[in-house]
């Protein structure tokens, strides 16, 4: 008798089970584990700012863009080795003249064009608007700190290369403009964490710019 109430509550128990809608688990990201804030000034002799940025996060020249390092001397990127990512940092002088490459047919070609206010802000613009077809939205903010630096801050949203990006200047001498980017494909979700960490430090670096 035992044997068959056990038989028979174990057929239940089996069946039942058979017919329970699955429901599958969300997808999960692995873990990552912050460093604790903290900053440290970078303030090179003869470049024409200066700013504070992460204690984790590492300085160096960026001889990748146009004609290299001689002709850009003050684009710097600033690395984040634990994040595969880094900020990209690229000074132009109002006023002064910038080398671009330029297609002509099948071959690109240098040119030369002088820097003007204008020009720099829409080219600003331009750059972080080239991620729309990947962006779910991009909205800008403009703003102004307490050491009379005026720029735009922009937030890409979706699956986009980029997610934060801006320009400082004062509108007469200096223009910097940063974007923040991954090492990796970018997914929104899984990156979401690490851009809002970051941004608080973009802010940071904002916040702390002066020109010299």
């Amino acid at each position: 008798m035992y044997k068959f109430l056990f038989c028979a509550i174990f057929l239940l128990t089996a069946i039942c089970s058979c017919n329970r809608p699955y429901t599958p688990k969300p997808r999960g990201y692995f873990r990552i584990d912050f460093p604790e804030r903290s900053y440290v000034e970078f303030n090179e002799q003869g470049f024409p700012y200066r700013f504070d940025y992460p204690a984790y996060g590492r300085i160096v020249r960026d001889s990748s863009l146009f004609d290299g390092a001689e002709k850009n001397p003050f684009w710097i990127n600033i690395d984040f080795p634990g994040f595969n990512g880094r900020i990209y940092l690229s000074y132009k002088a109002i006023g002064g003249s910038s080398s671009y490459k330029v297609k002509r047919g099948e071959k690109y070609i240098d040119s030369v064009a002088m820097n003007t206010f204008d020009g720099l802000v829409d080219e600003a613009y331009r750059m972080t608007f080239k991620h729309t077809t990947k962006a779910s939205g991009i909205s800008d903010s403009l703003f102004r700190t307490a050491n009379g630096v005026s720029g735009a801050y922009f937030r890409v949203e979706g699956n986009a290369a980029t997610a934060r990006q801006f320009y400082v200047t004062d509108s007469t001498r200096h223009f910097l403009r940063g974007a923040l980017y991954f090492d990796s494909t970018p997914n929104e979700d899984s990156l979401s964490v690490v851009n809002a960490f970051l941004e608080a430090d973009m802010r940071h670096l904002i916040e702390t710019l002066r020109w010299q």
